[in-house]
């Protein structure tokens, strides 16, 4: 007779809020750490599912995701796999100041980078992000099966594998991203065939505004 498929399940942790009073888009850029507030979010979200039965902690090589897994690496006493491909995704206006306002997106001289938002121009293409998220999801879901594994990458990797795993269009308005600051999406896979998306904001209650986007 057959057997039922294991379950298992594959967080993706957005990290916390980043101090970053000059409101720089800091994309890639080392030495941004989190804030009062962001370090609450990663002790937040352990407590929440520090319980639940995770085996495999991967992270962003960044210093904002490693932050943000620290706590519950401690709390698991699992080893934090940092692996590049949950790295932020790559933007030519890194380092640029963008401010509440979004000023960057009115500078004449950056322009150029703004022809074509379906691939996007400004940065790496969607369909890389894409394939990597993949590649380092399938190496933990395989890591942790049937069992759970939580990865902390950023908000733009996160929210392209779930438009792609939905079967929805790659390009989107970033202001309708479904992946606030230290949110996890949820994938659960019966075998290798994924069965669900799910969504929570366990720091919810923590958000403190708009958050510069490219984080």
């Amino acid at each position: 007779m057959p057997t039922m498929a294991e379950t298992t399940v594959v967080h993706l942790l957005r990290h916390g809020e980043v101090h970053n009073p000059l409101g720089i888009l800091y994309g890639r850029l080392p030495g941004y750490h989190l804030s009062e507030t962001g370090q609450l979010m990663a002790e937040t979200v352990a407590k929440a599912i520090g319980g639940r039965d995770i085996v495999a902690l991967y992270s962003s090589p960044l210093e904002r995701a490693v932050e943000t897994a620290t706590p519950l690496a401690d709390k698991l006493g699992l080893e934090i796999v940092q692996d590049d491909r949950l790295i932020e995704a790559g933007n030519f206006l890194q380092g640029r100041v963008v401010g509440k306002d979004l000023r960057v997106l009115r500078d004449l001289r950056n322009y150029r980078y703004f022809w074509n938002p379906l691939r996007p121009s400004w940065g790496e293409p969607y369909p890389v992000i894409v394939r990597r998220m993949k590649s380092v999801i399938d190496e933990a879901r395989a890591a942790a099966r049937g069992h759970e594994a939580v990865l902390v990458s950023h908000q733009l990797p996160i929210w392209a594998i779930r438009c792609a795993a939905e079967g929805r269009r790659l390009w989107h308005d970033p202001r309708r991203r479904q992946c606030t600051l230290a949110s996890l999406t949820t994938l659960m896979f019966a075998g290798d065939r994924l069965v669900s998306i799910g969504y929570s904001e366990p720091a919810g209650s923590l958000q403190t505004g708009r958050p510069i986007p490219g984080a």
